[in-house]
């Protein structure tokens, strides 16, 4: 009789000499296989007309739930889309758009024990809670201190990884919030180990600059829906207008960031090297880490960058914005150097990695309740932290990261009336940040206006 278990983080077929995405262990005398091709042994299996007894999973009983919930057209349209994917997949909506419905939706729809990975303490307090509103279902918490398993199961990706082996063949559907973190070399193992035949990823962009996404679709499934803000903006998400300032640096500026900025180029040149995208610059590093030249190249750059993303002429840029508006405003910065400028010149609450769980909480409360009318940060709410609504976005500073730009925008689109949002980025002319500012819109097809001054 051909049998199959799991067995320490792998799947043990005993019976059977050979089938397809397994190796033999003389060890056992048994076939062994990644967990992550359960679902495709398993057909292999069926269509092949044997008999086989599937000890993978340890059931845990799942309780009846129907969900009153009415989902928007668009949520029903990638919910379908993905049922018809065989229940594998990746959805990607924008900030604000309600991926975690969809998510729970799915569960729904597959009534088995599930896990939802997620990448911050705060998202998993998120989904905790409104699985718990929806449900009314005490829900699995693994992660923060904390390991609970229950059918219905939520985990931050850190505790995923560190418990693979563990949670491997308890839950049939696995859920991954923000997906593309699943992409990188470590993470990764947390699909591989696990048998889960059903797979959903959720993600404002998928894209990554180091090219591993191109990984999801063996891990999650392909991309099975898609839409961008500009698709729901204005029915289901603020309409909004992207404005770009582009200023002169100050001349010490200026002729400091030449300076600087050549030494890199001339370091390039010499040693025949092009930058064009992430592998490039990997390249140059590997070269500029043998010799003292190269690493002076490296530390030129830095500052040159430096001086472009942290101008002051950006700073009275900022203040001119913020004498002529008065809405809720977030100021997103690349450096916590220039958090710690603004806060200082002009009053306002910031909000870095450093600033404690307690202090983060009242601050973001302070602006929920209007308290605050502007806060400033850096990458720390780009995302995973439910952000209070705004309409007005300041970039003062950023990377061509093109998911940092578009969490950076979900940040404003929630609806508020016919209230139009406005995202303004200041960029420094003539410098490498206008090739940020335009690497990181790529993804989008609304206009950017642009002003120089």
């Amino acid at each position: 009789m051909i049998s199959i278990i799991y067995d320490r983080g792998s799947l043990l077929i005993r019976g059977l000499y050979y089938i397809p995405f397994t190796i033999y262990d003389p060890r056992v005398k048994a076939l062994r296989a990644e967990p992550i091709y359960y679902k495709d042994i398993i057909e292999y299996l069926k269509r092949s007309r044997l008999n086989f007894e599937d000890k993978v999973f340890e059931d845990l009983p799942f309780p009846y739930i129907s969900l009153n919930l009415k989902l928007r057209d668009y949520q029903r349209e990638a919910l379908e889309a993905w049922k018809k994917a065989n229940r594998r997949g990746v959805i990607v909506l924008p900030t604000g758009a309600g991926k975690t419905l969809i998510g729970i939706k799915a569960i729904e729809e597959v009534k088995k024990p599930s896990l939802i990975v997620v990448p911050t303490i705060d998202l998993l307090n998120q989904w905790k809670d409104k699985l718990e509103e929806l449900l009314d279902l005490e829900i699995g918490i693994i992660g923060g201190g904390e390991f609970k398993i229950k059918p219905i199961t939520v985990c931050t990706y850190d505790s995923a990884y560190i418990k693979a082996e563990l949670l491997g063949n308890k839950f049939y559907l696995l859920i991954f919030d923000e997906c593309h973190h699943l992409a990188s070399l470590g993470y990764r193992q947390i699909a591989e180990i696990s048998a889960a035949p059903y797979r959903l990823g959720l993600t404002a962009t998928l894209e990554r600059e180091d090219g591993l996404h191109l990984d999801i679709p063996k891990l999650i499934g392909g991309k099975v829906y898609e839409l961008k803000p500009s698709d729901l903006a204005g029915k289901y998400l603020a309409e909004y207008e992207i404005k770009r300032i582009k200023l002169e640096l100050l001349p010490d500026e200026e002729e400091e960031y030449e300076k600087n900025w050549k030494i890199y180029t001339d370091y390039l040149n010499k040693k025949g090297l092009n930058m064009k995208g992430i592998e490039d610059f990997k390249r140059f590093l590997m070269v500029a880490s043998k010799d003292r030249e190269g690493r002076e190249a490296l530390l030129a750059r830095n500052r040159a960058l430096k001086i472009a993303l942290n101008s002051r002429a950006k700073l009275e840029k900022l203040k001119e914005i913020l004498k002529e508006k008065d809405d809720k405003t977030i100021i997103f910065t690349q450096h916590n150097e220039l958090v710690h400028r603004i806060s200082k010149e002009f009053l306002i609450p910031f909000i870095t990695h450093k600033t404690s769980k307690e202090e983060r909480r009242e601050i973001l409360k302070g602006f929920r309740e209007g308290r605050y009318l502007r806060i400033v940060t850096s990458k720390v709410l780009d995302e995973g932290v439910d952000v209070p609504d705004a309409s007005l976005g300041i970039i003062l500073s950023g990377t061509g990261s093109s998911r940092e730009f578009v969490q950076r925008l979900g940040r404003l689109l929630r609806p508020k009336g016919d209230k139009k949002a406005l995202l303004i980025e200041i960029v420094s002319k003539g410098t490498k940040e206008v090739e940020f500012s335009r690497k990181r819109k790529r993804i989008l097809d609304a206009p950017t206006r642009t002003i120089s001054s």
